[in-house]
């Protein structure tokens, strides 16, 4: 097969191929199982390759090059305008793809090395530990509720619930401190693996250069800057820190016509999970006066004045611009 560029479908077992040469004419389309990639990319010769950027594709990204081959990733949403209508299937999605990679003005996913994979993925379990972890926090309060014991709001105050089990006054049926005994097991379980992969973090977060600049800037912490390391390892891809705001979805929507701007709510379209830590680390530069002094604390003054504290943090996360000036620098 003589091919210019490939559209690469990625599944868990099968794949498709639609390949066109330097013409744009189709080269070959073809139906491959997981076992025959490696043999099939390694036969052919180099060319540019697309894959969005879904389960497993930094994976392939990190593959398939080693044949000679250019590999880009797309966001997904960016294939579906040239996906054909009414045949969404694999084969189709490939030449989407396909045709989508040609494109001169295309955004392409930088592609993760292992490392920062590993990375993220001590960010992703200790954020599903966290949930599971205000879920048991959640139902021990509101178990201690049914009989009338009730505490304010905040994790703290739960520990408080938890040190009432020792109490011999309690006066609870015994199953229900059958109950809240399992619970509460669970929940210092669930502390103790959650303080681990902090620990962890905060060991990375030394050694790695990249997050130890990042974590120079005001409301970044040892969990923020690994997550941002990781998550875009080249910052030189933004010409300035409005377009990293742009990509993380915190500029406003446009619906503008006319020689009128329009400008609505923040996009979302970024990644929500940078965005929620950025969100917290603003809220408490917002929250406190000395680290409102290291950022300008004039601007947030005025801010407050005018809004209300929950509004300024998300205000003031557009203080994060200055992690895509700094990181070029250091580049």
């Amino acid at each position: 097969m003589e091919a210019a560029t490939i559209g690469l479908d990625i599944s868990k077992h099968v794949f498709h191929i639609h390949a066109v040469d330097d013409q744009g004419q189709v080269a070959g389309r073809q139906r491959l199982r997981r076992g025959e990639i490696v043999s099939f990319f390694s036969s052919l010769a180099p060319c540019l390759v697309g894959i969005e950027a879904c389960a497993t594709a930094h994976h392939w990204a990190r593959d398939i090059p080693q044949f000679g081959h250019d590999v880009r990733l797309i966001p997904p949403a960016y294939v579906k305008p040239y996906l054909r209508r009414g045949a969404k299937n694999d084969a189709a999605d490939a030449a989407a793809i396909c045709e989508a990679v040609s494109r001169p003005n295309m955004r392409f996913v930088p592609i993760k090395s292992a490392e920062n994979q590993g990375f993220l993925m001590l960010h992703r379990t200790r954020g599903l530990l966290v949930r599971r972890r205000t879920m048991r926090a959640c139902a021990i309060r509101a178990h201690f509720a049914e009989f009338g014991i009730i505490v304010g709001q905040g994790r703290q105050r739960v520990d408080g619930l938890v040190d009432l089990l020792d109490d011999e006054g309690l006066t609870l049926p015994a199953h229900a401190l059958i109950a809240l005994v399992v619970l509460v097991s669970q929940l210092k379980e669930l502390d103790r693996q959650v303080e681990a992969i902090e620990r962890e973090l905060a060991e990375i977060q030394q050694v790695n250069p990249m997050a130890k600049l990042l974590s120079s800037i005001p409301g970044i912490g040892p969990i923020t800057a690994t997550a941002l390391a990781a998550t875009v390892p080249d910052a030189t891809m933004f010409r300035s820190g409005r377009e990293f705001a742009a990509w993380l979805g915190l500029t406003p929507k446009q619906n503008s016509t006319g020689g009128k701007d329009r400008l609505g709510r923040i996009t979302k379209q970024g990644d929500s999970y940078l965005r929620h830590l950025l969100v917290i680390g603003a809220r408490n530069v917002v929250r406190y006066p000395k680290a409102r002094s290291r950022v300008g604390g004039g601007w947030i003054e005025a801010l407050l004045e005018r809004r209300r504290p929950m509004v300024v943090g998300k205000r003031s996360v557009e203080t994060h611009r200055i992690v895509c000036a700094e990181s070029r620098e250091h580049r």
